[in-house]
């Protein structure tokens, strides 16, 4: 078999297993349609108890609801019409007559997300690095819902896959190339350290859930000052009218909290969970990382440098310096190409053994 566009031989063919609603969009579906149920709450209040018309909030309250499902429905419709390729030297993504292609010499590492309600099936992303400064941009690609992902990137690699690969739930101790030997392992060093954000967008984040929950705070106090008033001027309490206004002001104050909530947990104790579940291993050909249900796998060829810096209580982030096709890392490129939030990157954070780390990857 021979892709007709590349008219190169067709080494695997796929599609998705499962098709999953990306975290995002579930998130953007459930802020939509909880505004809409407040637009359409205050759309009742105005009517029934201000006698205005509430065409304008009842039109925010659809295109809010529209949203929703969009959000909800229309990423897992793109996913499973997509067909994924993998020829003597590019991997496709197509659907229909869009597709997205790679050449397999210019991936520097694979990232691997398994699903956790479904064994074996996982995606696969490839990264590209890319040099950094102005011109710094993502180039990867990825194969959602596919059956062992890491099968797969053995296929690209060009190696058979070893019998335990595609069990998702194994440590990749367990799941090493036939004759690959560990040579170095760690886990980043434990302390209260991990709990505080890293950087300026960490700081930020745990700023702007705090303020949120201020908000929340501050405008609970003004709904309940709100329904005493309403109350005392001879609104019924079983009325439509004051149910509707309790539900609109009720929303918005969980919608406030969640928020919040959701960034405070997004910004502090998920990286400091993740980082309790974080393995590092350094075979004889490979730099693979382990944090939960997130795999990084980086070939040892790919990597030029070593830079060390300093990280939180005293020890040290290693950073592996990666080059590749049109992507020469004399200007530090790969580690240093991508935001922390975009996934596992090829950086070894809170090591306290570095000159092992050094003389184990100091190229030949």
């Amino acid at each position: 078999m021979r892709d007709s566009v590349f008219n190169e031989t067709v080494l695997w063919s796929g599609r998705p297993k499962v098709v999953a609603t990306p975290l995002f969009y579930i998130v953007g579906a459930a802020v939509c349609g909880v505004t809409s149920a407040i637009s359409t709450a205050s759309a009742i209040v105005v009517t029934k108890a201000l006698n205005a018309s509430p065409t304008q909030l009842l039109a925010f309250a659809a295109w809010m609801a529209s949203l929703a499902v969009a959000f909800s429905f229309l990423p897992r419709w793109w996913r499973s019409e997509l067909e994924y390729l993998l020829t003597d030297r590019h991997i496709v993504v197509q659907r229909g007559k869009l597709r997205r292609s790679i050449e397999r010499r210019s991936i520097s590492y694979a990232r691997i997300h398994w699903h956790p309600k479904h064994p074996g099936v996982g995606d696969l992303e490839l990264v590209r690095a890319v040099p950094t400064g102005a011109l710094r941009r993502r180039l990867s690609i990825t194969l959602t819902g596919v059956v062992a992902p890491d099968r797969v990137w053995a296929i690209l690699r060009g190696v058979v896959p070893s019998a335990p690969a595609g069990d998702g739930h194994r440590l990749l101790s367990q799941r090493l190339d036939e004759g690959e030997r560990v040579l170095w392992s760690a886990h980043p060093a434990d302390g209260w350290h991990k709990w505080l954000p890293s950087g300026l967008r960490g700081v930020g984040s745990v700023l702007l859930g705090v303020l949120l929950g201020a908000f929340a705070v501050v405008t609970a106090a003004h709904a309940v000052r709100s329904i005493r008033i309403v109350t005392a001027a001879g609104l019924d309490p079983e009325s439509l009218s004051f149910v509707a206004l309790v539900a609109s002001l009720s929303l918005t104050i969980v919608l406030l909290v969640a928020a919040g909530a959701a960034i405070l947990y997004a910004s502090v104790v998920r990286p400091a969970r993740l980082a309790a579940r974080t393995r590092y291993l350094i075979t004889d050909r490979r730099v693979l990382i382990q944090r939960g249900d997130e795999e990084l796998h980086l070939d040892r060829s790919r990597i030029i440098d070593v830079i060390d810096a300093p990280g939180p209580g005293g020890l040290r982030d290693v950073f592996l310096v990666l080059d590749g096709p049109r992507a020469r890392a004399v200007a530090a490129s790969g580690a240093f190409g991508e935001a922390s939030g975009a996934g596992l990157q090829p950086v070894l954070h809170r090591v306290t053994d570095v000159d092992s780390v050094r003389q184990i990857l100091r190229p030949a």
